[in-house]
C-alpha cells in the first residue's frame, strides 16, 4: 500500500510525465494521423484496405528489427547520458548509424525479392472478405514504394533514441507532429486525387508516407546541430565513425539478442495474424479495424515502456548497484503507474468498439467482428502494460538475453503454438481463439514480477 501511495505522489508523476507525455503525444498523434490513413484507405474498399493491412504486419516486423538493434545499443546510451559521458553517447550514435544502413539494405532485399510469397500467406478467399487477387495488387503497389521510405525512417530512430537520452522528449515528437501531419495532408490530396492531383489510391497513400519521413528526419537533423548545449552528442559525430573495438563488442554482445527479440517478436505477431487469417479475409480486414484502433490508445503503456527505459538505465547509471532496493522501488512505481494508465485506456476503448467500425466502407460482418475483437484487445491491454514495463526493466540493465527469453521465447512457445492448434485443428470462432491466444499473456505476469522482484536486472554495464 505504501508503494502504491508513492507512486501517485506528485514529484514522481510529474518527473515521469516529463518524459513519457510527450513521447505519448508522439505516438498517440502519429498513430491518430495512421488511423485516419488507414480509414481513407478504407473508404476506397475492402481490398485496399486488407491489402495495406498485410504489408504493415510485414513492415512491423522490419520496424521493430530497427527498434531492436538500436536498442541494445540505447542501453549503453541512457547509461552515457547518466554519467555525463558525452564521447561514450557519440561512439554510440554512431554504431547506431552503422546498425540502421545493414537493417536498411536487408529490409529492402527482402521485400523486393520475397513480397509476394510474404503476402500470400495471408490470403485466403472466404466468400464475404473480398477477392484475393484485388488485394495482392494493392498490397504490392503499396511495399514497391514505402521501401524508398526505410532509409529516412531508420535514421530518424537512430536520432530520436540519442536524443531522448538525454532527456529531450520534445524535439522527436514535434518532429513526428509535423511529419503526421504532411503525411495527413499528402494522404488527402494523392489517395482521392484532390487539388487538381491524380487519383493514385495506396500508391498515394504510401507516396504521402515516404514524403513525410523525409520531412521527419530533415526537421531533426536540424534540431538536433542547432542545440548542441542540450544534445552534445551532435558535435562531431559524424566527422569519423570510430567506433573502440571493444564497445562494438559490448553493443553487439548486449544488442544482438534484443534484435533476435524484436525480429522474432514481430514475426511471432506476423505469423498469429496469418494464423488468424485461415479463418478468411474477413477476419484480416477485422483486425485491421481492431489493430488500428488499438495502436491509438496503446500509446499509454507504449510511452512508459520508453520512460521506464530511459528513467530506469539514468537512475542505473547515477546510482550503481549500490542502492538496489531503490532501483526496485523505482521499477515497481513505474510499472504501477503504466498499468493505472491502461486501465483508462482499456475502457475508454471499449466505450468506442461499437462506433469505430461503421466509419469503414465495408461489410456488416466485418464490422460487427471488429467490434467484438476491440473489446478483447481491451481486455488484455492492462496485462500487456505490466508485461511491457517488466521489459524495459530489465533490458535497462543489459540483461538482454533474459528478456529474449521473456518476450520472444514465450511469443513462439507458447502463444505461436496455440494459435496454429487452434487454427488448423479446431472449429473454434475467431473471437474466442483471439481471445485465448492474447490471454496466454497472464503467463508472463508472474514470471516478470519474479524478474522484477529479485533485481536480477540491476547493473550497470558503462564500468
Amino acid at each position: 500500500m505504501n508503494l502504491l501511495k508513492k507512486t501517485f505522489e506528485k514529484n514522481f508523476i510529474e518527473h515521469t510525465m516529463l518524459i513519457a507525455l510527450p513521447i505519448m503525444l508522439q505516438n498517440g498523434i502519429t498513430n491518430f494521423v495512421n488511423m485516419l490513413d488507414n480509414i481513407m484507405v478504407g473508404r476506397i474498399g475492402t481490398d485496399p484496405m486488407t491489402g495495406v493491412s498485410v504489408v504493415n504486419s510485414l513492415l512491423f516486423v522490419w520496424n521493430l528489427c530497427v527498434f531492436g538493434g538500436l536498442s541494445g545499443i540505447g542501453i549503453f546510451t541512457a547509461q552515457y547520458c547518466g554519467k555525463d559521458d558525452d564521447e561514450g553517447v557519440r561512439r554510440t550514435f554512431r554504431l547506431q548509424i552503422l546498425m540502421t544502413l545493414l537493417l536498411v539494405v536487408v529490409g529492402i532485399a527482402v521485400f523486393l525479392n520475397w513480397g509476394r510469397p510474404l503476402v500470400s500467406l495471408y490470403l485466403h478467399e472466404d466468400g464475404g472478405g473480398g477477392s484475393a487477387e484485388a488485394t495482392m495488387n494493392a498490397a504490392l503497389q503499396y511495399l514497391s514504394v514505402m521501401c524508398i521510405g526505410f532509409l529516412p525512417f531508420a535514421i530518424t530512430q537512430a536520432y530520436n533514441t540519442t536524443i531522448r537520452s538525454y532527456g529531450e522528449t520534445v524535439a522527436p515528437m514535434v518532429a513526428s507532429f509535423i511529419s503526421v501531419g504532411v503525411n495527413l495532408v499528402g494522404n488527402y490530396i494523392l489517395i482521392f486525387g484532390k487539388l487538381g492531383a491524380p487519383a493514385l489510391g495506396v500508391v498515394g497513400a504510401a507516396i504521402a508516407t515516404v514524403v513525410a519521413r523525409f520531412v521527419e528526419l530533415s526537421y531533426i537533423v536540424v534540431w538536433a546541430n542547432t542545440h548542441t548545449r542540450r544534445v552534445p552528442f551532435v558535435v562531431g559525430a559524424l566527422r569519423s565513425m570510430y567506433v573502440p573495438a571493444e564497445l562494438v563488442v559490448s553493443c553487439i554482445v548486449k544488442g544482438l539478442p534484443l534484435l533476435f527479440n524484436e525480429a522474432l517478436w514481430a514475426g511471432g505477431m506476423a505469423i498469429l495474424t496469418q494464423c488468424y487469417s485461415v479463418r478468411g479475409l474477413s477476419v484480416v480486414s477485422s483486425l485491421n479495424i481492431t489493430q488500428t484502433l488499438g495502436n491509438v490508445f496503446n500509446v499509454a503503456f507504449i510511452a512508459m515502456g520508453s520512460a521506464t527505459a530511459i528513467i530506469i538505465g539514468q537512475k542505473l547509471g547515477e546510482w550503481g548497484e549500490s542502492r538496489a532496493d531503490d532501483l526496485i522501488e523505482e521499477a515497481w512505481k513505474l510499472t504501477f503507474f503504466s498499468v493505472f494508465l491502461c486501465l483508462i485506456s482499456a475502457l475508454l476503448m471499449i466505450l468506442v468498439s461499437g462506433v469505430f467500425p461503421r466509419i469503414y466502407n465495408t461489410s456488416d460482418e466485418i464490422r460487427a467482428l471488429a467490434s467484438r475483437l476491440i473489446c478483447v484487445a481491451a481486455c488484455i491491454m492492462p496485462i500487456q502494460a505490466f508485461n511491457n514495463a517488466s521489459y524495459f526493466i530489465i533490458r535497462s540493465g543489459g540483461k538482454t538475453w533474459v528478456t529474449f527469453l521473456f518476450d520472444s521465447f514465450f511469443c513462439w512457445v507458447v502463444s505461436i503454438p496455440a494459435a496454429f492448434y487452434l487454427a488448423h485443428y479446431t472449429q473454434i470462432p475467431i473471437v474466442p481463439m483471439y481471445a485465448l491466444v492474447s490471454g496466454s499473456e497472464l503467463l508472463k505476469v508472474g514470471i516478470g514480477s519474479t524478474l522484477v522482484k529479485k533485481g536480477v536486472w540491476i547493473r550497470d554495464i558503462t564500468i
